[in-house]
């Protein structure tokens, strides 16, 4: 499988790298065709990585990962050409965040809305898939915890490409539970703060969350 991932920082990296250990080929598109990060990962991860524009990365892409900081995601899109996206999957890892010194951190939207819903919107036809937001990047792939694989929550309008999505999951070793359409981002949008949160309280990173059943 083809697969892009526009944004350069932690996440895309980790994201594409996995993919890239899972047999895919993966390009990694940023505002100009290469720079110092994505150079790096480029070198690091051989012959099936690649690097080039966001433009370059939604062409050569079966499924996407959308891996941009809030403010710029918007711009990324456009500079990506919406009609670049029609009939893929996108995974939404995003979070619309606001972060100002000495305040909590808070939501850019909600809880009548959300960077979910919003990027479906900018891509209307695209199959969005929010997922990967509710855990660092470090715990991503192959996550082991003593309590056994953590849950990722996804939300999605179409049942295919979450189910795309789910299989995907499952061989980065999560365990996966669907709530529903993509308005389940306003839920799942305010989890990543209480991740965050715990983890400036305990000083720790690792951690997931993993629903129990009786």
């Amino acid at each position: 499988m083809k697969v892009g991932v526009l944004g350069t920082g932690d996440v895309g990296r980790v994201l594409g790298s996995a993919m890239i250990q899972l047999g895919h080929e993966v390009k990694m598109g940023s505002r100009e065709a290469s720079n110092a990060k994505s150079t790096e990962w480029k070198e690091k991860n051989g012959e099936r990585a690649s690097t080039g524009t966001f433009g370059d990365a939604a062409k050569f892409s079966d499924l996407l990962f959308l891996c941009t900081l809030w403010a710029g995601t918007e711009n990324a899109l456009q500079m990506a050409g919406p009609e670049n996206f029609s009939g893929k999957v996108v995974i939404d890892a995003t979070n619309p965040l606001i972060f100002e010194q000495d305040q909590p951190l808070r939501l850019a939207l909600g809880h009548t809305n959300s960077g979910g819903e919003q990027i479906q919107r900018w891509i209307p036809k695209a199959k969005v898939v929010k997922a990967f937001n509710i855990v660092g990047n470090a715990h991503m792939f192959h996550p082991d915890f003593p309590g056994g694989p953590p849950t990722m929550f996804i939300c999605g309008n179409d049942s295919n490409a979450k189910k795309q999505v789910t299989d995907l999951l499952t061989q980065f070793g999560w365990e996966t539970i669907d709530i529903g359409g993509i308005e389940g981002a306003r839920l799942l949008e305010p989890l990543c703060i209480l991740w965050v949160n715990h983890g400036i309280r305990t000083g720790s990173w690792n951690h997931a969350f993993k629903l129990l059943r009786k």
